[in-house]
């Protein structure tokens, strides 16, 4: 905009002068003879509104109404999801399985989506973390990466959400799997600026990790129970199954032993104790002793286990403690230095904003916590809510910038009003406009209602430039210094207002259509990241249609309705004619 400023100064009047005929031709072009039958069919119904403003201005009030209403019931989202193609899905299986066991599901998961679904191309498993862990995962939490081919090769559907359920469906043959669909850069996107890999989080925050538990499930209840949500997941911060031997302390006592040598025992069979030293010319290697199928913990070989007595003899370790298996925390997650839990959500058939209000509503009325305890939301959702609060910000500063410099160009508050009217008249456009392609409002949409206000006006700027400077020429042509009545002053203002409007027919038509035809290629585009474009470009168009046709019918009826009451006011009984300002 700066550079097509400063190009208006210097490039455009010297090209003007230089490219352009001297000549003016004779006959009338056909964008002229268009222009003439659009201004001969617009006249008329335009001197017919302009002595029946209260019909208008309560249309355009009323249009205005329910264009808030329907801004009110569309959904909400951070950024639109883009469609990526393939598929990332986060697997959790049983809480303390080993690596092999993750790997087992791994590649059968892989075989169960390569044998039902022709339009996998490939299945790719990431089971915990790498070297520089800048995605930390459990060894029972693994992503799954589906590498999808070109969606017009897709014959099992062409939806993409439909697709996620139907794998899902064939996924969950295997029991106690938890899964989580998403796409791969939506996952990584997520879990940067929300620490999370889902849409929607509740965090819980409290001190003992079983309560913690218990509500994180009764939260993933609730939300089972809400429209849109899917593939729920509690963090899984209890249920570590954990060997735990318990000496009993008066055999062991009996018995001449103490418990340091009895550790001393465990932790050689089962994590290898410290033998000796072997060497191999110049190398040096520990020699570490433990038993050969104590690898994975098992409480019946523990318990089998023979400790040496004083005596000579050897008893079994089970004999001496209670052995077996309790659940322990799983894991601490902290958040500002409190506990916490997560209970995730993804979103399929709704927009975030409306599933994360039925989630606030459930957990509100039916959640009971301890006293301690509280529930933060988290996720896109809550970037949502951040950058909405931004725009609350800038979008009034904005239209104050907009209203300053109107003034500051007319010296008028009342004209600048007049102008400012464009700003509703164009959101109308493009409320209706995201409405009717069904597309939710997002910040992409938030950054085109910015762009739309400041182009809505230059309009109304067109408009009322050209009115005041019929006024300042016509007016003192006509005035002769004799008194005139108030009738003939209205019908003066009329006249202005009419030849004013129809003489700037065609530069209000033509900045409205070259602004509406460069965002149409964005609104209409298919291609990879169309969606972040399309709810921008669709409120800059549908507010500019809005705001030139209700411009070219609004504008002028309020200027003449203020103008008309001026001069009135102005007059009174008098005869004195008063030239609007």
């Amino acid at each position: 905009i700066i550079g097509a400023l400063l190009l208006s100064l210097t490039y455009v009047p010297w090209a003007t002068s230089i490219f352009l005929s001297k000549d003016i031709p004779k006959g009338e072009s056909w964008s002229e003879r268009m222009i003439h039958r659009l201004q001969n069919w617009y006249a008329p119904k335009l001197r017919f509104l302009l002595h029946h403003h209260r019909m208008v201005l309560g249309s355009a009030l009323l249009l205005f109404l329910v264009a808030m209403v329907a801004f009110d019931r569309l959904g909400g989202e951070f950024i639109p999801e883009l469609d990526e193609g393939d598929f990332a899905t986060n697997v959790v299986i049983r809480q303390g399985s080993n690596l092999s066991e993750s790997i087992q599901v791994s590649n059968e998961l892989a075989r169960i989506l390569m044998k039902n679904f022709p339009e996998v191309k490939e299945v790719v498993g990431k089971i915990g973390s790498s070297e520089i862990p800048t995605d930390p995962m459990p060894i029972e939490s693994q992503d799954l990466l589906i590498v999808m081919k070109d969606k017009d090769q897709w014959v099992t559907t062409k939806d993409r959400e439909h697709m996620a359920d139907l794998m899902s469906e064939k996924m969950n043959v295997i029991p106690g799997l938890n899964l989580s669909f998403e796409q791969p850069i939506q996952m990584r996107f997520n879990e940067l600026i929300a620490g999370v890999k889902s849409d929607i989080a509740v965090k819980i925050y409290g001190d003992d990790l079983d309560q913690l538990f218990k509500s994180g499930n009764e939260v993933a209840a609730l939300i089972g129970t809400i429209d849109g949500a899917t593939d729920i997941k509690v963090e899984q911060v209890v249920g570590m199954p954990q060997l735990v031997v318990n000496y009993d302390r008066e055999r062991v006592a009996q018995y001449g032993l103490n418990i340091a040598d009895l550790n001393r025992v465990l932790n050689t069979a089962l994590a290898g104790g410290h033998a000796g030293v072997v060497y191999e010319g110049e190398r040096r290697f520990d020699l570490v002793v433990r038993l050969a199928d104590m690898r994975d913990a098992d409480a019946d070989k523990v318990k089998s286990i023979l400790v040496p007595l004083p005596n000579g003899a050897q008893m079994p370790l089970g004999q001496l403690a209670e052995i077996g298996f309790q659940s322990a925390p799983a894991q601490v997650s902290r958040e500002n230095g409190a506990r916490r839990i997560v209970v995730e959500t993804n979103v399929r058939g709704r927009d975030i904003q409306s599933v994360a209000k039925d989630i606030q509503k459930a957990i509100d009325a039916k959640l009971k916590l301890p006293t301690g305890y509280f529930v933060e939301y988290g996720g896109t959702f809550k970037n949502l809510e951040q950058a909405s609060a931004r725009l609350m910000l800038t979008v009034p500063l904005a239209l104050a910038l907009i209203f300053i410099l109107l003034f500051f160009a007319f010296g008028s508050v009342k004209q600048a009003l007049i102008i400012f009217s464009a700003v509703p008249l164009a959101a109308v456009g493009g409320v209706f406009a995201l409405s009717i392609r069904s597309l939710d409002f997002s910040i992409s949409a938030g950054i085109g209602f910015i762009a739309l206000f400041g182009v809505a006006v230059l309009n109304g700027i067109v408009l009322i430039s050209y009115f005041d400077q019929l006024e300042r020429s016509r007016d003192a042509a006509l005035d002769d210094g004799s008194g005139i009545t108030d009738d003939e002053k209205a019908e003066r203002i009329t006249e202005r207002v009419i030849s004013g409007t129809l003489a700037r027919l065609r530069p209000v038509l033509a900045t409205a259509a070259v602004a509406s035809l460069g965002f149409l290629p964005m609104a209409l585009s298919n291609s990879e990241g169309s969606e972040v474009q399309r709810p921008l470009a669709t409120v800059v168009i549908g507010g500019l249609i809005s705001s030139t046709l209700l411009t070219l019918v609004v504008l002028p009826v309020l200027y003449h309705l203020v103008y008309t009451r001026r001069r009135k006011r102005s007059s009174g009984t008098s005869a004195t004619v008063v030239p609007a300002l």
